[in-house]
């Protein structure tokens, strides 16, 4: 049903007013992701929501000099209230991993692999 107080641009939020923290923070949002939908595309993937919270959560970890592995991803996840199953985050992982986006460390971490990292950085 139409109501004419919304907005028409697809956006939930009035012109103007905040969208709180978590999710919507500058970091994760449409531009933030920007690089990794290059990058997702660079490898001839699609672009989803899930490839994109994992590669974050991915950098994020990176960025502080840390390792996550599948539960490690799955909890960085719950923790910004991202509500993905176990199973799916794992099946990310494999996805993006056969496609040489990511590797698996012997320590079973992830990490991008360093085409992908290369591809990051030139953006």
């Amino acid at each position: 049903m139409y109501n004419s107080q919304l907005p028409t641009d697809g956006s939930n939020a009035p012109k103007g007013t905040s969208m709180g923290v978590g999710v919507f923070e500058p970091r994760t949002d449409r531009h933030g992701n920007e690089r990794i939908r290059i990058l997702l595309k660079s490898f001839g993937l699609r672009t989803s929501l899930i490839r994109l919270k994992v590669i974050d959560a991915l950098l994020t970890a990176a960025e502080n000099d840390r390792s996550l592995g599948v539960r490690g991803v799955h909890s960085q996840l719950l923790d910004l209230d991202i509500p993905l199953s176990f199973l799916s985050v794992r099946e990310v992982l494999k996805r993006l991993c056969s496609e040489g986006v990511i590797v698996l460390n012997p320590d079973k971490s992830y990490s991008l692999h360093p085409q992908a990292a290369a591809i990051l950085r030139n953006r």
